[in-house]
């Protein structure tokens, strides 16, 4: 399974990483990662996370 993400999601997390990155250096890229992490994780579990 391949985990998509809306153009609208795609500016949010640029958002984000980029305050994280503004708060504390590295925090940003460190959230990107957490997010790489997370997407792969469902890709691999889909059923893991659905009611």
């Amino acid at each position: 399974m391949q985990v998509l993400f809306s153009e609208l999601a795609k500016r949010e997390l640029d958002d984000a990483s980029q305050y994280y990155e503004i708060e504390f250096q590295g925090l940003g890229k460190q959230f990107r990662e957490e997010i790489k992490l997370a997407a792969k994780r469902i890709s691999v579990y889909p059923e893991a996370w659905s009611a």
